[in-house]
């Protein structure tokens, strides 16, 4: 009788273990369940808020990422017009719409709409907010520089009669005394602006220049002149900014010499 009242007790004293490990293990699955759905949660919570501030920053890095394609060159003669913050448009006759973006490395120079004086000879330094606020108003006649679909140079034109071979009378001033380029280019020159040029380099970057009442320009057939340099031949033949500029629109090649941003001598190839 022992026996079997051994044997009960130890069977009760099983099932009771039994049931208690099973009621451990139960509550320890559903904590464990409820913390990792809780977790997870808060994880896709955390991912969904991140990408929301993302997105709500509107920050031209992110902007840079966007769909605006890495377009580099040259768009001369451009109408720039607005299309979200930090997002333009330039026209170009002849070639489709680009879009562009602007950094806050972008250098932006206006003469009287973008920011500056309508009448004067050299560009005013704007800001890329001034230049937001111009092209929301109006659409604006610029030249646009851009890298990888960045602006690096937004410049604003000026009317047809405030050019002129006059405009260069003051345009060294726009050039910081110690701080403009030195050196030889042999490349194409372009025209950018009266009393403004590029001249380009092997590698097609282009170097910006300005003119001064002292620069020598001569020609060799391209700008002025005759290309018979031989004997018996012209010669190189001195020419005048007109003739330069006339040139520097179709575009040519030449040797320049520039001196602090500023050109001291052109010569055409020949």
């Amino acid at each position: 009788m022992n026996r079997h009242l051994r044997k009960a007790v130890f069977a009760a004293a099983a099932v009771t273990a039994g049931l208690v490990m099973t009621a451990c293990q139960n509550g320890s699955d559903d904590a464990s369940s409820g913390e990792s759905g809780a977790g997870a949660a808060a994880v896709a919570d955390k991912a969904s808020g991140g990408k929301k501030s993302k997105e709500s920053k509107g920050s031209k890095e992110s902007e840079k990422s966007g769909g605006v394609s890495g377009v580099s060159g040259s768009f001369k003669n451009g109408t720039v017009t607005y299309l979200a913050p930090y997002k333009y448009i330039v026209s170009v006759q002849g070639k489709d719409d680009q879009q562009f973006l602007v950094a806050e490395d972008t250098e932006v120079y206006g003469v009287g709409t973008i920011c500056g004086e309508a009448g004067a000879k050299v560009d005013a330094p704007c800001t890329t907010d001034q230049l937001e606020a111009a092209v929301k108003k109006d659409a604006v006649s610029a030249d646009v520089e851009m890298t990888n679909g960045v602006a690096t140079l937004v410049t604003e034109r000026r009317a047809a009669q405030q050019g002129g071979s006059d405009a260069r009378d003051t345009v060294v001033e726009g050039v910081d005394k110690g701080k403009g380029v030195s050196g030889t280019w042999f490349g194409n020159v372009s025209y950018l602006a009266p009393g403004k040029y590029t001249v380009s380099d092997l590698k097609g970057v282009e170097q910006q220049f300005l003119l001064a009442e002292d620069t020598e320009i001569w020609g060799y057939g391209d700008i002025c002149g005759d290309s018979n340099t031989d004997e018996g031949g012209q010669g190189g033949t001195e020419c005048t900014e007109a003739e330069l500029e006339a040139a520097a629109k179709k575009g040519f090649g030449a040797e320049v010499v520039v001196s602090n941003g500023i050109a001291t001598t052109i010569r055409d190839d020949h």
